[in-house]
């Protein structure tokens, strides 16, 4: 089992950032699909969770093959990139995702009660708001790359692993 979370101050600055960040990560998910199909296929799982504040990275399977895709994950990363087309299918698939909790009371009571208790905390309809005023391709390469020049990673690999 390894765990990874890439801490940054720069997703809490903003709602626009926090929509950012959630386009940055499903866009990295969505670019992971074909290549790390081979190790779903080999029991090896894999999950890439949109934090509150930063993206953590979860691995789990044999140990023996775990490496490689934990490289694979790292490397999208590092080399981020994404067609128009991916970028307005993540945009609209993200509208309904915001849309569909701020249509549900439960979801939307909770959003609203964390706001009122966390300090700068951004609320969903700020962010919903923000998404539907549009993002730019090019917004979201300057973030992806401000996030990745300002990280903190806290890690945690647990099994059959040597130092």
């Amino acid at each position: 089992y390894v765990r990874f979370h890439l801490i940054s101050p720069l997703i809490q600055q903003s709602a626009e950032n926090i929509v950012l960040f959630d386009t940055f990560v499903n866009i990295l998910s969505h670019n992971l699909g074909e290549p790390a199909y081979e190790a779903d296929v080999a029991q090896l799982e894999y999950k890439l969770v949109a934090g509150e504040y930063g993206l953590i990275i979860r691995v789990k399977g044999f140990n023996h093959k775990l490496p490689l895709l934990f490289q694979l994950i790292i490397d999208y990363l590092s080399d981020f990139s994404f067609t128009p087309a991916v970028f307005e299918m993540i945009t609209e698939q993200l509208k309904k995702t915001y849309y569909n909790i701020l249509i549900k009371p439960e979801t939307l009571a909770k959003d609203v009660r964390l706001l009122i208790l966390e300090h700068g905390r951004w609320s969903m309809i700020d962010k919903y708001q923000t998404l539907m005023q549009g993002l730019s391709i090019e917004a979201l390469s300057a973030f992806v790359t401000a996030f990745k020049s300002q990280l903190f990673v806290e890690g945690l690999v647990q099994g059959n692993f040597t130092s």
